[in-house]
């Protein structure tokens, strides 16, 4: 029986609209004066941390923890304006999947496995009205690859859940490749969803214990038995 399930965030809860994408760009320019460059970077499935760091050697810009201070600051700024202009939208399935797994006899605990840092993706969520249904999580703040971000969370469930948290009672759902690999990498279950980065027939050869084109195709009964 799965006891906690970890959801990615971009393209697996929730659209944007390219806000983050956006308030990369504009925290770029506004802070560093660089311009280019964000265009030629893939997003999807990537950290935070990673994907300020290849900006900087696009640009030969010192990679110093103060640089990444002045960025990471600015940006949430423009991620919640940007946010507050572009709108988005939850993927579809979401919303009934979550009350149907809360609904469960022996409801799991609801968590987060992102490449958003922490701020980034409570700004993100509470814009769509889903942060408060997540207890806990595994964020870009924790460590710049995903696989040891995937770590942290699973960590930080044992801590609320009890030592003896098994990693197959843990379940991953994601929208990328790196999400199946980093769920993999705990040991967890895997549950891919071609609702945001990669398409189905990317995700399918990934072995994720379910492959599906959106949320609606599966039950929580189904994927936390």
């Amino acid at each position: 029986m799965v006891r906690l399930v970890l959801f990615d965030i971009d393209g697996t809860l929730v659209h944007t609209g390219g806000a983050g994408t956006a308030a990369f760009t504009k925290t770029f320019a506004t802070m560093f004066n660089l311009h280019h460059g964000t265009e030629r970077m893939k997003f999807a499935g990537r950290t935070d941390v990673g994907l300020v760091r290849e900006f900087f050697r696009i640009h030969r810009q010192p990679e110093t923890p103060e640089n990444f201070s002045i960025f990471f600051e600015a940006y949430v700024f423009w991620l919640d304006q940007i946010l507050k202009r572009n709108g988005g939208e939850s993927c579809p399935g979401i919303h009934k999947l979550i009350q149907d797994i809360q609904a469960l006899p022996h409801a799991p605990m609801l968590g987060l496995l992102t490449g958003n840092i922490q701020l980034g993706a409570q700004i993100k969520l509470r814009h769509f009205g889903l942060w408060d249904l997540f207890v806990m999580g595994g964020f870009a703040d924790d460590h710049e690859e995903r696989d040891h971000i995937a770590a942290a969370a699973l960590a930080r469930g044992r801590r609320v859940l009890g030592a003896d948290l098994k990693p197959q009672e843990v379940l991953v759902i994601g929208d990328t490749p790196f999400d199946v690999r980093c769920g993999k990498f705990i040991g967890a279950k895997t549950l891919a969803v071609a609702t945001g980065g990669s398409k189905l027939a990317e995700l399918k050869p990934c072995g994720a214990d379910w492959t599906v084109p959106d949320l609606t195709h599966v039950s929580a009964r189904e994927i936390c038995a």
